[in-house]
């Protein structure tokens, strides 16, 4: 068989699968363009300067105890390193006796040696579980498997430093906490590189505004996060546990853009933001690549729970000197629910002025009546 045939015959191939377009991607090029264009490689199919690392929890023995156990109010640092670099993915899988874990271990990442974090948030809460159970969902940049793994895509390049460290703020012992960070080494970071940022907030419960149906300024809204800088928002995860019966989600994102005064972005409706519609169906959980309800239970009941997010990929929230990303609570913030969330956002210097984390207690999901 000669070379050409052996070339036609592994074209011939590949229609199984899409074509070439669906190894290479849908800008896959002849090896002769028109035109004088150049042919599109992705970039792993194309030589790179990073060097590939990852840090784990593995076994220094040798031995199979691939894991750490975190005693009450012990910290675990997972991981730690000198830049240039990028973290590029983090997973996590925890056996642990409190079935609270998720709530009261505390995720931190510090940029450059800060002291202060620029991540700061219980461990369910960042990958998209704030109410403190698991469930299976996918998305774009968070995932959980339907054996309580955990998954974060989102990229973090780091100048000088980096460090992540988990908190067991609970009062039972983590039996095994697994942990596996891929990362790269690198020369150099592009230009205007951007360090990643994520935030908890709560409040339990809302305070419910009467008297009134109109809401322009949202002073009493639900703040998702607030900072200062140059950046962009990629996000936010939301739970919600209802006081009260009744559709929870008429509230409008309210969002301030280098103008604490006044929003320039308002929207529609809860379900609306999060990319649903219709009050979710009441109990019909879905889940996208980036938006999604994927946990919903006894729905427009008090008691009921949801599981909410939406990241902006598609178009990030840019802000030249400061953002305030908030959402109203009912409609004109007539309704007192609990609300359980964590932003997510980029910017060009590390920012750590986080207002304080409430207590393990406190952070608790459950029924709060004012």
């Amino acid at each position: 068989m000669t070379d050409k045939q052996r070339r036609r015959r592994f074209l011939s191939s590949l229609g199984s699968f899409g074509g070439a377009a669906a190894l290479f991607g849908s800008r896959a090029q002849a090896q002769t363009p028109a035109n004088g264009g150049q042919v599109y490689l992705p970039p792993y199919a194309q030589l790179s300067d990073y060097k590939t690392r990852k840090q784990s929890t593995w076994d220094r023995s040798g031995g199979n105890a691939d894991f750490r156990k975190i005693e009450p109010g012990g910290t675990l640092t997972v991981f730690e390193s000198e830049g240039p670099g990028i973290i590029t993915h983090i997973w996590f899988t925890i056996a642990a006796r409190s079935q609270r874990h998720l709530k009261e271990l505390v995720f931190r990442i510090f940029w450059n040696g800060n002291a202060k974090p620029s991540v700061e948030t219980p461990v369910g809460d960042f990958f998209g579980l704030n109410l403190g159970d698991y469930f299976l969902y996918q998305s774009a940049f968070m995932n959980c498997s339907s054996v309580k793994a955990l998954n974060c895509y989102f990229a973090m390049p780091f100048q000088k430093s980096a460090r992540i460290t988990i908190t067991n703020e609970g009062e039972e012992r983590v039996d095994a906490f697994y942990s596996n960070i891929d990362y790269q080494l690198v020369t150099a970071l592009p230009a205007q590189p951007l360090y990643f940022h994520a935030q908890y907030r709560q409040a339990t419960p809302n305070k419910a505004i009467k008297g009134t149906d109109k809401n322009l300024n949202g002073t009493d809204n639900y703040v998702f996060f607030e900072t200062r800088g140059r950046g962009q928002a990629m996000g936010v995860t939301l739970g919600v546990v209802q006081n009260s019966d009744n559709w929870f989600g008429e509230g409008d994102e309210m969002i301030f853009i280098d103008d604490d005064s006044k929003p320039i972005i308002t929207g529609t409706g809860t379900e609306d933001y999060f990319n649903g519609a219709w009050d979710f169906g009441v109990t019909n959980p879905f889940g996208y690549l980036y938006n999604g309800a994927p946990y919903i239970a006894n729905g427009e009941r008090q008691g009921g729970r949801y599981c909410l997010y939406r990241w902006h990929a598609d178009n990030p929230i840019a802000f030249e000197r400061s953002l305030k990303f908030t959402i109203e609570h009912g409609h004109a913030n007539d309704r007192a629910d609990c609300f359980y969330s964590v932003g997510y956002w980029y910017q060009s210097e590390p920012f750590t002025d986080f207002p304080a984390l409430p207590s393990a207690a406190e952070r608790h999901p459950a029924i709060k009546l004012s």
